[in-house]
Protein backbone atom coordinates (compact mmCIF):
# COMPACT_ATOMS: atom_id res chain seq x y z
CA UNK A 1 0.00 0.00 0.00
CA UNK A 2 2.47 2.66 0.81
CA UNK A 3 4.86 1.68 -2.76
CA UNK A 4 1.36 2.58 -4.04
CA UNK A 5 1.11 6.26 -2.12
CA UNK A 6 4.19 6.96 -3.03
CA UNK A 7 4.00 6.12 -6.54
CA UNK A 8 0.56 8.58 -7.16
CA UNK A 9 2.08 11.37 -4.78
CA UNK A 10 4.97 11.41 -7.31
CA UNK A 11 2.88 11.69 -10.34
CA UNK A 12 0.53 13.77 -8.95
CA UNK A 13 3.59 16.32 -8.62
CA UNK A 14 3.80 17.29 -11.78
CA UNK A 15 0.31 18.14 -12.13
CA UNK A 16 -0.16 20.27 -9.00
CA UNK A 17 3.00 22.09 -10.47
CA UNK A 18 1.21 22.98 -13.81
CA UNK A 19 -2.03 23.68 -11.89
CA UNK A 20 -0.12 26.49 -9.81
CA UNK A 21 1.54 27.70 -12.80
CA UNK A 22 -1.87 27.91 -14.35
CA UNK A 23 -3.56 30.12 -11.48
CA UNK A 24 -0.59 32.18 -11.16
CA UNK A 25 -0.82 36.20 -11.48
CA UNK A 26 1.36 39.13 -11.09
CA UNK A 27 0.76 42.58 -11.67
CA UNK A 28 2.56 44.79 -13.97
CA UNK A 29 3.73 48.35 -14.19
CA UNK A 30 5.56 50.39 -17.12
CA UNK A 31 7.17 53.32 -15.54
CA UNK A 32 8.66 56.68 -17.07
CA UNK A 33 10.69 58.71 -15.04
CA UNK A 34 12.91 62.15 -15.61
CA UNK A 35 14.60 63.14 -12.73
CA UNK A 36 17.38 66.90 -12.30
CA UNK A 37 20.19 66.11 -10.00
CA UNK A 38 21.38 69.16 -8.02
CA UNK A 39 24.85 67.94 -6.97
CA UNK A 40 24.94 71.36 -4.91
CA UNK A 41 22.61 70.40 -2.85
CA UNK A 42 22.33 67.20 -3.47
CA UNK A 43 18.97 67.07 -4.13
CA UNK A 44 16.50 65.31 -6.86
CA UNK A 45 13.63 67.01 -9.16
CA UNK A 46 11.89 64.44 -10.56
CA UNK A 47 8.36 63.26 -12.25
CA UNK A 48 6.57 59.86 -12.50
CA UNK A 49 4.35 58.22 -14.89
CA UNK A 50 3.41 55.02 -13.87
CA UNK A 51 0.85 53.02 -15.79
CA UNK A 52 -0.36 50.29 -13.56
CA UNK A 53 -1.76 46.95 -15.26
CA UNK A 54 -4.20 44.44 -12.42
CA UNK A 55 -3.99 41.25 -13.82
CA UNK A 56 -5.31 40.29 -10.61
CA UNK A 57 -8.80 38.52 -10.17
CA UNK A 58 -9.86 41.59 -7.78
CA UNK A 59 -10.89 44.87 -8.00
CA UNK A 60 -8.91 47.53 -6.60
CA UNK A 61 -10.33 50.43 -4.68
CA UNK A 62 -6.45 51.77 -3.83
CA UNK A 63 -2.68 51.07 -4.34
CA UNK A 64 -0.19 51.13 -1.71
CA UNK A 65 3.02 52.77 -2.40
CA UNK A 66 6.51 52.68 -0.34
CA UNK A 67 7.93 55.94 0.35
CA UNK A 68 11.35 54.36 1.13
CA UNK A 69 13.15 57.50 1.77
CA UNK A 70 11.24 58.93 4.55
CA UNK A 71 13.28 56.19 7.21
CA UNK A 72 16.18 58.86 6.54
CA UNK A 73 14.05 61.75 7.94
CA UNK A 74 14.35 61.35 11.82
CA UNK A 75 15.41 59.33 14.37
CA UNK A 76 12.68 57.25 15.35
CA UNK A 77 11.69 55.45 11.99
CA UNK A 78 11.95 51.35 12.39
CA UNK A 79 15.18 51.67 10.31
CA UNK A 80 16.61 53.71 13.14
CA UNK A 81 15.31 51.62 15.79
CA UNK A 82 16.83 48.45 14.22
CA UNK A 83 19.97 50.23 13.83
CA UNK A 84 20.36 50.65 17.48
CA UNK A 85 19.26 47.63 18.34
CA UNK A 86 22.30 46.38 16.32
CA UNK A 87 24.80 48.55 17.48
CA UNK A 88 25.41 49.66 14.03
CA UNK A 89 23.86 53.42 14.17
CA UNK A 90 26.40 56.14 14.46
CA UNK A 91 24.36 59.70 14.60
CA UNK A 92 27.18 61.54 13.35
CA UNK A 93 26.49 59.84 9.72
CA UNK A 94 23.13 61.78 9.97
CA UNK A 95 24.28 64.82 11.63
CA UNK A 96 24.34 67.01 8.24
CA UNK A 97 22.00 65.88 6.29
CA UNK A 98 18.97 63.85 6.45
CA UNK A 99 16.76 62.61 3.71
CA UNK A 100 12.80 62.68 2.83
CA UNK A 101 10.39 63.21 -0.30
CA UNK A 102 8.00 65.55 -0.84
CA UNK A 103 6.19 67.79 -3.06
CA UNK A 104 3.94 64.73 -3.95
CA UNK A 105 1.31 65.92 -6.27
CA UNK A 106 -1.09 62.61 -7.57
CA UNK A 107 -3.04 61.96 -10.35
CA UNK A 108 -5.37 59.40 -11.47
CA UNK A 109 -6.06 59.19 -15.46
CA UNK A 110 -5.55 63.18 -14.94
CA UNK A 111 -7.62 63.43 -12.32
CA UNK A 112 -6.36 64.92 -9.04
CA UNK A 113 -6.25 62.97 -6.34
CA UNK A 114 -5.69 63.66 -2.69
CA UNK A 115 -3.27 61.92 -0.23
CA UNK A 116 -3.24 61.18 3.19
CA UNK A 117 -2.43 64.55 5.44
CA UNK A 118 0.60 62.66 7.47
CA UNK A 119 2.51 61.47 4.16
CA UNK A 120 5.50 63.77 4.79
CA UNK A 121 7.02 61.57 7.49
CA UNK A 122 4.99 58.33 6.38
CA UNK A 123 6.87 55.50 4.71
CA UNK A 124 3.69 54.42 3.13
CA UNK A 125 0.94 55.95 1.06
CA UNK A 126 -2.11 54.18 0.68
CA UNK A 127 -3.29 56.30 -3.12
CA UNK A 128 -6.80 55.89 -2.79
CA UNK A 129 -8.61 55.47 -6.28
CA UNK A 130 -11.49 57.47 -7.99
CA UNK A 131 -13.21 54.90 -9.33
CA UNK A 132 -12.37 50.95 -8.80
CA UNK A 133 -9.45 49.03 -10.96
CA UNK A 134 -11.15 45.84 -12.75
CA UNK A 135 -9.70 43.07 -13.14
CA UNK A 136 -7.60 43.35 -16.11
CA UNK A 137 -7.66 47.21 -16.48
CA UNK A 138 -4.78 49.65 -15.78
CA UNK A 139 -4.50 53.39 -14.86
CA UNK A 140 -2.09 55.76 -15.59
CA UNK A 141 -0.53 57.51 -11.94
CA UNK A 142 1.51 60.98 -12.24
CA UNK A 143 3.43 62.97 -9.86
CA UNK A 144 5.88 64.87 -9.38
CA UNK A 145 8.14 64.29 -6.41
CA UNK A 146 11.12 65.66 -4.66
CA UNK A 147 13.96 63.88 -3.03
CA UNK A 148 16.57 65.52 -0.30
CA UNK A 149 19.52 63.15 -0.08
CA UNK A 150 21.38 62.21 3.48
CA UNK A 151 24.66 61.27 4.14
CA UNK A 152 25.57 57.96 2.82
CA UNK A 153 24.34 55.27 4.93
CA UNK A 154 22.66 51.86 4.56
CA UNK A 155 22.00 52.13 0.78
CA UNK A 156 20.98 55.77 -0.02
CA UNK A 157 22.89 59.21 -0.06
CA UNK A 158 25.83 60.74 -0.97
CA UNK A 159 29.69 60.93 0.19
CA UNK A 160 32.93 61.78 -1.27
CA UNK A 161 31.21 63.66 -4.90
CA UNK A 162 29.52 60.40 -5.27
CA UNK A 163 25.95 59.93 -5.44
CA UNK A 164 23.94 56.38 -4.67
CA UNK A 165 20.42 56.73 -6.04
CA UNK A 166 18.59 53.61 -4.42
CA UNK A 167 15.17 53.28 -3.28
CA UNK A 168 14.15 56.51 -4.22
CA UNK A 169 10.52 57.32 -6.20
CA UNK A 170 7.63 56.56 -5.08
CA UNK A 171 6.74 52.49 -5.40
CA UNK A 172 4.03 50.57 -5.53
CA UNK A 173 3.75 47.42 -3.14
CA UNK A 174 3.68 43.98 -4.52
CA UNK A 175 -0.16 42.72 -4.57
CA UNK A 176 0.12 39.13 -4.98
CA UNK A 177 -2.60 36.41 -3.98
CA UNK A 178 -1.53 36.87 -0.16
CA UNK A 179 -2.43 40.61 -0.37
CA UNK A 180 -0.57 43.69 -0.51
CA UNK A 181 2.80 44.12 1.06
CA UNK A 182 3.51 46.73 3.01
CA UNK A 183 6.89 47.30 5.35
CA UNK A 184 9.06 49.73 5.96
CA UNK A 185 12.60 50.74 4.96
CA UNK A 186 15.47 48.14 7.56
CA UNK A 187 19.17 47.78 6.70
CA UNK A 188 18.46 44.27 8.23
CA UNK A 189 15.79 43.04 5.43
CA UNK A 190 15.66 43.71 2.13
CA UNK A 191 12.63 44.20 -0.26
CA UNK A 192 9.62 42.68 -2.37
CA UNK A 193 9.31 44.60 -6.17
CA UNK A 194 6.83 44.03 -8.72
CA UNK A 195 8.38 43.21 -12.14
CA UNK A 196 8.06 46.26 -15.15
CA UNK A 197 9.66 48.17 -17.45
CA UNK A 198 11.78 51.63 -16.74
CA UNK A 199 12.32 54.50 -19.04
CA UNK A 200 14.55 56.88 -17.16
CA UNK A 201 15.96 60.03 -18.26
CA UNK A 202 18.78 61.51 -15.80
CA UNK A 203 19.86 64.69 -15.84
CA UNK A 204 22.92 66.23 -14.52
CA UNK A 205 25.98 68.11 -14.85
CA UNK A 206 27.94 67.12 -17.77
CA UNK A 207 31.31 65.91 -16.03
CA UNK A 208 29.13 63.34 -14.12
CA UNK A 209 29.54 59.36 -15.39
CA UNK A 210 26.32 57.69 -14.34
CA UNK A 211 26.30 53.86 -14.31
CA UNK A 212 21.93 52.27 -14.15
CA UNK A 213 20.08 49.94 -14.54
CA UNK A 214 19.21 49.00 -17.90
CA UNK A 215 20.67 49.82 -20.89
CA UNK A 216 22.18 53.50 -21.92
CA UNK A 217 20.11 54.45 -24.99
CA UNK A 218 22.24 57.48 -25.43
CA UNK A 219 23.87 56.37 -28.18
CA UNK A 220 27.00 58.99 -27.74
CA UNK A 221 27.67 58.52 -24.24
CA UNK A 222 27.61 55.06 -24.43
CA UNK A 223 30.36 54.45 -27.17
CA UNK A 224 32.16 57.33 -25.20
CA UNK A 225 31.64 54.78 -21.93
CA UNK A 226 33.19 51.83 -24.41
CA UNK A 227 35.93 53.23 -25.95
CA UNK A 228 37.11 54.82 -22.50
CA UNK A 229 36.36 51.53 -21.09
CA UNK A 230 38.25 49.05 -23.39
CA UNK A 231 41.79 51.60 -23.14
CA UNK A 232 41.35 51.19 -19.38
CA UNK A 233 41.16 46.78 -19.90
CA UNK A 234 44.84 46.69 -18.63
CA UNK A 235 45.61 48.58 -15.35
CA UNK A 236 47.59 51.94 -15.93
CA UNK A 237 49.65 54.74 -13.50
CA UNK A 238 47.53 57.00 -16.12
CA UNK A 239 43.81 55.80 -16.62
CA UNK A 240 41.60 57.09 -19.18
CA UNK A 241 38.81 59.52 -17.67
CA UNK A 242 35.88 60.94 -18.72
CA UNK A 243 36.01 64.39 -19.99
CA UNK A 244 33.46 66.58 -20.64
CA UNK A 245 32.53 68.24 -23.72
CA UNK A 246 32.05 71.68 -22.61
CA UNK A 247 33.99 74.26 -21.22
CA UNK A 248 31.14 75.91 -18.90
CA UNK A 249 30.90 74.51 -15.33
CA UNK A 250 27.73 73.06 -14.66
CA UNK A 251 26.65 71.88 -18.26
CA UNK A 252 23.66 69.96 -17.84
CA UNK A 253 23.22 66.63 -19.76
CA UNK A 254 20.33 64.06 -20.02
CA UNK A 255 20.97 60.29 -20.47
CA UNK A 256 18.01 58.10 -21.06
CA UNK A 257 18.06 54.23 -19.66
CA UNK A 258 15.81 51.56 -20.73
CA UNK A 259 14.97 48.46 -18.67
CA UNK A 260 12.74 45.23 -19.22
CA UNK A 261 11.59 42.43 -16.99
CA UNK A 262 13.16 43.97 -13.81
CA UNK A 263 11.38 45.13 -10.08
CA UNK A 264 13.78 48.31 -9.13
CA UNK A 265 15.74 51.12 -10.61
CA UNK A 266 18.99 52.26 -9.09
CA UNK A 267 21.41 54.84 -10.51
CA UNK A 268 25.29 56.20 -9.44
CA UNK A 269 27.10 59.08 -10.45
CA UNK A 270 30.79 60.04 -9.81
CA UNK A 271 32.99 62.21 -12.28
CA UNK A 272 35.89 60.68 -11.22
CA UNK A 273 35.15 56.98 -12.42
CA UNK A 274 37.61 54.89 -13.88
CA UNK A 275 35.29 52.56 -16.52
CA UNK A 276 36.27 49.32 -17.81
CA UNK A 277 34.00 48.11 -20.81
CA UNK A 278 34.14 44.06 -22.39
CA UNK A 279 31.40 42.16 -23.31
CA UNK A 280 30.68 38.04 -22.71
CA UNK A 281 29.04 36.08 -25.88
CA UNK A 282 26.72 33.63 -23.48
CA UNK A 283 26.47 29.91 -24.84
CA UNK A 284 23.08 31.15 -26.72
CA UNK A 285 25.28 33.50 -28.58
CA UNK A 286 23.38 36.41 -26.89
CA UNK A 287 26.38 39.06 -25.89
CA UNK A 288 25.76 40.85 -23.19
CA UNK A 289 28.25 44.28 -22.24
CA UNK A 290 30.03 44.43 -19.12
CA UNK A 291 31.09 47.58 -17.48
CA UNK A 292 32.83 48.39 -13.97
CA UNK A 293 33.41 51.67 -12.24
CA UNK A 294 35.62 52.55 -9.97
CA UNK A 295 38.38 54.42 -8.30
CA UNK A 296 41.84 54.67 -9.43
CA UNK A 297 44.30 53.52 -7.52
CA UNK A 298 47.96 51.81 -7.94
CA UNK A 299 47.58 48.27 -8.15
CA UNK A 300 44.21 48.23 -7.06
CA UNK A 301 41.89 44.76 -7.69
CA UNK A 302 39.36 46.41 -9.22
CA UNK A 303 41.40 46.50 -12.54
CA UNK A 304 40.16 43.09 -12.96
CA UNK A 305 37.24 43.35 -11.96
CA UNK A 306 35.45 42.96 -15.25
CA UNK A 307 37.12 39.70 -15.50
CA UNK A 308 35.41 39.03 -12.50
CA UNK A 309 31.74 39.62 -13.50
CA UNK A 310 32.79 37.58 -16.80
CA UNK A 311 33.24 35.06 -14.67
CA UNK A 312 30.45 35.19 -12.47
CA UNK A 313 28.11 35.43 -15.75
CA UNK A 314 29.66 32.49 -17.10
CA UNK A 315 29.65 29.89 -14.07
CA UNK A 316 25.61 30.87 -12.66
CA UNK A 317 24.41 30.80 -16.50
CA UNK A 318 26.33 27.08 -15.96
CA UNK A 319 24.68 26.08 -12.96
CA UNK A 320 21.23 27.93 -13.16
CA UNK A 321 20.30 29.51 -15.96
CA UNK A 322 21.44 31.73 -18.41
CA UNK A 323 21.69 35.68 -17.76
CA UNK A 324 19.16 37.42 -19.58
CA UNK A 325 19.59 40.96 -19.71
CA UNK A 326 21.60 42.64 -22.06
CA UNK A 327 24.28 44.47 -19.39
CA UNK A 328 25.97 43.90 -16.35
CA UNK A 329 27.42 46.68 -14.53
CA UNK A 330 29.66 46.75 -10.56
CA UNK A 331 29.89 49.94 -8.93
CA UNK A 332 32.84 51.19 -6.56
CA UNK A 333 31.32 53.09 -3.69
CA UNK A 334 32.56 55.11 -0.12
CA UNK A 335 33.06 52.51 2.63
CA UNK A 336 30.10 51.87 4.24
CA UNK A 337 30.19 50.03 8.48
CA UNK A 338 26.80 48.64 7.21
CA UNK A 339 26.71 47.33 3.67
CA UNK A 340 29.70 45.56 1.86
CA UNK A 341 27.49 45.22 -1.16
CA UNK A 342 24.08 45.89 -2.50
CA UNK A 343 22.34 44.46 -5.53
CA UNK A 344 20.19 45.79 -7.97
CA UNK A 345 19.27 44.57 -11.53
CA UNK A 346 21.76 45.02 -13.90
CA UNK A 347 23.68 46.54 -11.72
CA UNK A 348 25.52 46.36 -8.42
CA UNK A 349 27.13 48.54 -5.77
CA UNK A 350 30.13 47.53 -3.89
CA UNK A 351 31.47 49.93 -0.95
CA UNK A 352 34.71 48.91 0.46
CA UNK A 353 37.42 49.90 -1.64
CA UNK A 354 39.99 47.88 -0.11
CA UNK A 355 38.91 44.52 -0.76
CA UNK A 356 42.03 42.11 -1.65
CA UNK A 357 41.74 40.58 -5.32
CA UNK A 358 39.81 37.42 -3.88
CA UNK A 359 37.81 38.84 -1.33
CA UNK A 360 36.57 41.65 -4.03
CA UNK A 361 35.82 38.33 -6.70
CA UNK A 362 33.80 36.99 -3.59
CA UNK A 363 31.97 39.84 -3.29
CA UNK A 364 31.19 40.64 -6.34
CA UNK A 365 30.12 37.26 -7.47
CA UNK A 366 27.12 37.49 -4.92
CA UNK A 367 25.82 40.80 -5.72
CA UNK A 368 26.59 39.62 -9.56
CA UNK A 369 24.72 36.53 -8.59
CA UNK A 370 21.82 38.49 -7.08
CA UNK A 371 20.80 39.11 -10.53
CA UNK A 372 19.58 35.48 -10.34
CA UNK A 373 18.24 35.03 -6.96
CA UNK A 374 16.29 38.72 -6.54
CA UNK A 375 16.68 40.03 -9.66
CA UNK A 376 14.96 37.13 -12.13
CA UNK A 377 13.50 34.94 -9.31
CA UNK A 378 11.60 37.72 -7.84
CA UNK A 379 10.71 36.18 -3.96
CA UNK A 380 9.83 37.93 -1.23
CA UNK A 381 13.14 39.14 0.25
CA UNK A 382 11.52 40.02 3.47
CA UNK A 383 9.24 37.40 4.42
CA UNK A 384 11.37 34.47 2.92
CA UNK A 385 15.22 35.94 3.11
CA UNK A 386 16.90 32.79 2.77
CA UNK A 387 15.24 32.22 -0.94
CA UNK A 388 17.58 34.91 -2.12
CA UNK A 389 20.27 35.02 0.55
CA UNK A 390 20.80 31.22 1.24
CA UNK A 391 20.96 30.28 -2.12
CA UNK A 392 22.75 33.25 -3.82
CA UNK A 393 25.47 32.13 -1.20
CA UNK A 394 25.09 28.82 -2.19
CA UNK A 395 26.45 29.52 -5.25
CA UNK A 396 28.74 32.01 -4.39
CA UNK A 397 30.68 29.61 -2.10
CA UNK A 398 30.54 27.06 -5.04
CA UNK A 399 32.54 29.50 -7.65
CA UNK A 400 35.11 30.37 -4.73
CA UNK A 401 35.83 26.75 -4.11
CA UNK A 402 35.85 26.01 -7.69
CA UNK A 403 37.79 29.06 -8.67
CA UNK A 404 40.48 29.32 -5.49
CA UNK A 405 40.42 25.81 -4.98
CA UNK A 406 39.46 26.01 -1.20
CA UNK A 407 38.56 22.32 0.21
CA UNK A 408 35.04 22.80 1.74
CA UNK A 409 31.99 20.79 1.06
CA UNK A 410 31.41 23.56 -1.98
CA UNK A 411 34.38 21.67 -3.55
CA UNK A 412 33.77 18.12 -2.76
CA UNK A 413 35.45 16.29 -5.42
CA UNK A 414 38.85 18.11 -4.54
CA UNK A 415 38.73 16.83 -0.76
CA UNK A 416 40.74 13.79 -0.41
CA UNK A 417 38.80 12.84 2.93
CA UNK A 418 35.36 12.10 1.40
CA UNK A 419 36.98 10.18 -1.51
CA UNK A 420 36.37 6.79 0.83
CA UNK A 421 33.45 7.96 3.09
CA UNK A 422 30.33 6.37 2.09
CA UNK A 423 26.98 8.53 1.34
CA UNK A 424 25.73 7.96 4.46
CA UNK A 425 29.12 9.57 6.40
CA UNK A 426 29.11 12.56 4.15
CA UNK A 427 25.85 13.02 4.74
CA UNK A 428 26.01 13.07 8.69
CA UNK A 429 29.46 15.77 7.90
CA UNK A 430 27.13 18.06 6.36
CA UNK A 431 24.66 17.48 9.10
CA UNK A 432 27.14 18.20 11.29
CA UNK A 433 28.41 21.47 9.43
CA UNK A 434 24.83 22.79 9.26
CA UNK A 435 23.78 21.85 13.48
CA UNK A 436 27.29 24.13 14.04
CA UNK A 437 25.46 26.93 13.21
CA UNK A 438 23.72 27.63 16.13
CA UNK A 439 19.85 29.82 15.95
CA UNK A 440 17.32 30.61 17.58
CA UNK A 441 15.23 31.86 14.96
CA UNK A 442 14.53 29.17 12.01
CA UNK A 443 15.93 29.52 8.85
CA UNK A 444 12.56 30.39 7.33
CA UNK A 445 11.65 33.66 9.21
CA UNK A 446 11.10 37.12 8.52
CA UNK A 447 14.21 39.05 8.62
CA UNK A 448 13.33 41.46 11.22
CA UNK A 449 12.39 38.11 13.28
CA UNK A 450 16.03 37.78 13.79
CA UNK A 451 17.62 38.44 16.93
CA UNK A 452 20.32 40.61 15.92
CA UNK A 453 22.49 40.82 12.40
CA UNK A 454 24.98 38.53 13.85
CA UNK A 455 22.02 35.61 13.33
CA UNK A 456 20.68 36.76 10.22
CA UNK A 457 23.33 36.86 8.23
CA UNK A 458 24.67 33.33 9.81
CA UNK A 459 21.32 31.54 9.54
CA UNK A 460 19.99 33.43 6.10
CA UNK A 461 23.71 33.24 3.88
CA UNK A 462 25.48 30.58 5.45
CA UNK A 463 23.00 28.13 7.12
CA UNK A 464 20.78 28.00 4.10
CA UNK A 465 23.85 27.69 1.70
CA UNK A 466 24.76 24.45 4.24
CA UNK A 467 20.74 23.34 4.07
CA UNK A 468 21.13 23.15 0.08
CA UNK A 469 24.06 20.98 0.22
CA UNK A 470 21.42 18.69 2.15
CA UNK A 471 18.91 19.29 -0.62
CA UNK A 472 21.43 18.18 -3.45
CA UNK A 473 22.90 15.28 -1.57
CA UNK A 474 19.42 14.15 -1.16
CA UNK A 475 18.61 14.41 -4.59
CA UNK A 476 21.75 13.45 -6.01
CA UNK A 477 23.66 15.99 -8.23
CA UNK A 478 22.55 15.96 -11.59
CA UNK A 479 18.72 15.86 -10.44
CA UNK A 480 19.72 18.66 -8.19
CA UNK A 481 20.84 20.83 -11.05
CA UNK A 482 18.14 19.91 -13.65
CA UNK A 483 15.95 21.06 -10.48
CA UNK A 484 17.46 24.01 -10.47
CA UNK A 485 17.79 25.10 -14.31
CA UNK A 486 14.06 24.21 -13.93
CA UNK A 487 13.74 26.62 -11.57
CA UNK A 488 15.19 29.33 -12.95
CA UNK A 489 12.79 28.33 -16.40
CA UNK A 490 9.73 27.97 -14.73
CA UNK A 491 9.84 31.16 -12.15
CA UNK A 492 11.76 33.46 -14.01
CA UNK A 493 10.59 37.51 -13.66
CA UNK A 494 8.04 36.29 -11.10
CA UNK A 495 7.39 35.36 -7.62
CA UNK A 496 7.94 32.10 -6.60
CA UNK A 497 7.21 31.09 -3.16
CA UNK A 498 9.01 28.46 -0.43
CA UNK A 499 6.47 25.56 -1.62
CA UNK A 500 7.11 26.40 -5.54
CA UNK A 501 10.97 26.26 -4.68
CA UNK A 502 10.21 22.75 -3.04
CA UNK A 503 7.69 21.49 -5.66
CA UNK A 504 9.57 22.24 -8.79
CA UNK A 505 12.83 20.69 -7.10
CA UNK A 506 10.22 17.44 -6.73
CA UNK A 507 8.81 17.44 -9.76
CA UNK A 508 12.58 17.58 -10.95
CA UNK A 509 13.32 14.48 -9.02
CA UNK A 510 10.54 12.36 -8.10
CA UNK A 511 11.65 12.75 -4.75
CA UNK A 512 10.11 13.82 -2.27
CA UNK A 513 11.95 16.59 -0.09
CA UNK A 514 9.33 16.82 3.12
CA UNK A 515 12.13 15.75 5.32
CA UNK A 516 14.92 18.29 4.56
CA UNK A 517 12.78 21.30 3.85
CA UNK A 518 10.84 21.12 7.63
CA UNK A 519 14.48 21.78 8.20
CA UNK A 520 14.05 25.37 7.72
CA UNK A 521 12.01 25.48 10.44
CA UNK A 522 14.84 24.86 12.78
Amino acid sequence: MSRIVACLFFLSIPLLNCIGQNNYWQQELKYKITVELDTKRQQLKSHLQLVYINHSPDTLSFIWFHLWVNAYQNFSSPFYYQLIADNSFDKDYFKNKMGYIKNLDFKVNDVPVSIPPNVATSEMLQLVLPSPLAPGDSVLISTPFDLTLPNYFSRMGFAEDQFMICQWFPKPAVYDKYGWHTFPYLERGEFYGEFGSFDVSITLPQEYVVAATGVLTTEDELEIYKNIGRANLIASKKPVLYKSNSKKEQQLKTLQYKAENVHDFAWFANKNFVIQYDSLQLPSGTKTDIFTFFKHMPRSSWYTSTQMVKATLNAYSTWVGEYPYPTAQVVQGPSNLVQAGMEYPMVTLISDPGFNMEKLDGVIAHEVGHNWFYGILGSNEREHPWMDEGLNTFYQSRYEALKYEIFNFFNQDKMTEFKSTSPEEYQNSIEEAFTKIKNKTPIDSRAESFLNKDEYFNVTYYKTAYWLLLVENRMGKEAFESGMKNYFKSWKFKHPYPDDFKNTLESSSHISLDEVFRLLQK
